[in-house]
């Protein structure tokens, strides 16, 4: 791949690939130390970020390279004064080797990429998709449910402009009897595109109105955090389904509890040490699979 715009560019075997190459830089960083030795990579942020820039920038570091990095990129950068993407692209690319971009608009990593001679890496497009936060999520609960096949994973929250939700359903449909089950309010539901592409795809998809709508023995559920920065509709009625220890009570105590944070109060601080939260571990593993597709894209490195 030249560069990583959506998961939509994922097969199953490239997925675990993908995998196999993130669990040999964890067990054996010194190999990969030098792996962007001499390379620079620009790190354009138009939103804000806490995880996504700091794992893709101590990806880069880890990996032996150099990072060039505006975080306010929106009003720090010549964007202020109108700036196109593409002409933006066409600059910064002189400086680096690759360009690791976060843009309000959906449809900027596909403009970026439209002009670009350097590797792009998708990091959050507006509301449309976060692929690099999909894989992550799904290298994590393939840490922990290897035999991904038959699962059922429950999305909780904003589904709506939720773009880790929109990432992760589209990667979840290359496994097998893969079933979905979405919570959210009314307004905040699953835009009907990414129900049709999760049923085109061989998986079931399932609206939920309240948490006993989900099965107690679901595999994984997924809560997110109300994308108030993207409403266009201020008076627009949400409902939130607060994860606490009274309602994960009733889910088994295999069930996983995932977050791409940053959360509010969509998770009570009560669940931080129940075995089944992994959201910390969830932003760790992120470094991981980031130096794997950094040194994979720009190296073409393939696993062992």
């Amino acid at each position: 791949m030249k560069h990583i715009i959506s998961c939509e560019q994922f097969s199953r075997s490239s997925l675990e690939e993908l995998f196999i190459h993130t669990d040999d830089i964890r067990n054996n960083p010194g190999k990969y130390s030098n792996s962007l030795e001499n390379k620079v990579v620009a790190t354009l942020f138009y939103e804000p970020s806490t995880r996504t820039r700091l794992s893709f920038e101590a990806a880069i570091l880890r990996l032996g390279g150099k990072n060039i990095s505006t975080e306010n990129a929106k009003e720090a950068s010549s964007a202020i004064k109108g700036e196109s993407i593409e002409d933006t692209v066409r600059v910064v690319q002189g400086y680096c080797d690759a360009i690791v971009m976060r843009h309000y608009d959906k449809n900027s990593a596909t403009a970026a990429a439209s002009v670009a001679t350097v590797p792009i890496f998708n990091a959050g497009a507006g509301s449309g998709e976060h692929p690099t936060q999909g894989l992550l999520d799904m290298y994590t609960i393939f840490r922990h449910k290897p035999g991904i096949d038959g699962i059922t994973v429950a999305v909780v929250g904003d589904l709506r402009y939720g773009r880790t939700v929109h990432s992760l359903v589209k990667l979840l449909t290359l496994y097998k009897n893969i079933t979905i089950y979405g919570l959210s309010c009314e307004a905040l539901a699953l835009p009907q595109e990414y129900i049709d592409y999760v049923e085109e795809h061989g998986a079931r998809y399932f609206a939920c109105q309240t948490f006993a709508d989900v099965p107690a023995d679901v595999d994984v559920i997924y809560q997110t955090r109300t994308q108030l920065e993207r409403f266009e509709n201020a008076g627009i009625e949400i409902k939130e389904f607060i994860i606490d220890k009274n309602v994960m009570n009733r889910f088994s105590a295999t069930t996983l509890l995932l977050h791409p944070l940053p959360r509010n109060a969509e998770i009570a601080s009560e669940m931080d040490d129940d075995p089944r939260a992994l959201y910390f571990e969830q932003t760790h593993n992120g470094m991981y699979i980031r130096m794997a597709l950094l040194d994979g894209v720009m190296n073409g490195t393939k696993p062992n």
